[in-house]
């Protein structure tokens, strides 16, 4: 239709215009290098994941001991005491979630070029969902950070984050960036050249 929409204000221009006159944003009709960004950024974060899940999250010194835990060795010591509640929860956020999203976002990335036995719409859902949920994939780092704060009796105890939470943190940003660098308007332009009909499926 010769049209293309605002990214920021949703506002519609035609497609020679190159700036938002509402809002100032550029006006992009399709991000050409979408795919090579979200790929770059995915790997980045699957790279910084793997050690973040290797090297210890949280360091814990008394006076008699030095204590390491990782992100899945500190969830097995909680339900070890009988903290079953967190521990799933530790679990779930730090390791079900974030392999969720690899997954989600790798097989969304796939289905542009090889297609997919998912309506567009269900994968128009599933993005939404992986973009959703990005906000609170900082939980493990905003609670070692609470922790840290917390937990300083000079040279009684203190709770000192390790190296994992930098990784971890990484591999977060990295993966939220590979979701907002995703162009999802190629879904509906892959449906359309497979000569689909864009609409409800």
């Amino acid at each position: 239709m010769n049209l293309v929409a605002c990214e920021r204000c949703t506002k519609v221009w035609p497609i020679s215009a190159s700036k938002c006159s509402r809002c100032g944003h550029k006006l992009v009709s399709r991000h050409s290098r979408s795919l090579s960004r979200v790929w770059a950024l995915w790997v980045f974060g699957f790279m910084c994941y793997i050690p973040a899940n290797v090297y210890p999250m949280l360091i814990t010194r008394t006076l008699f001991q030095e204590d390491e835990s990782t992100i899945i060795g500190g969830a097995v010591e909680l339900a070890h005491y009988g903290n079953f509640g967190i521990a799933a929860i530790i679990i779930f956020a730090s390791v079900f979630i974030p392999l969720g999203k690899f997954w989600a976002i790798a097989y969304l990335a796939i289905s542009i070029r090889s297609g997919s036995r998912l309506s567009t719409h269900r994968r128009q859902i599933m993005y939404e969902v992986v973009e959703y949920i990005g906000r609170w994939s900082m939980i493990d780092i905003f609670v070692v950070a609470i922790m840290s704060a917390l937990v300083q009796l000079n040279t009684l105890a203190s709770i000192n984050p390790g190296p994992a939470s930098i990784f971890f943190a990484l591999s977060v940003i990295f993966t939220m960036l590979s979701a907002q660098a995703f162009d999802l308007r190629m879904i509906w332009d892959a449906r359309a050249a497979e000569g689909g009909v864009v609409g409800h499926e």
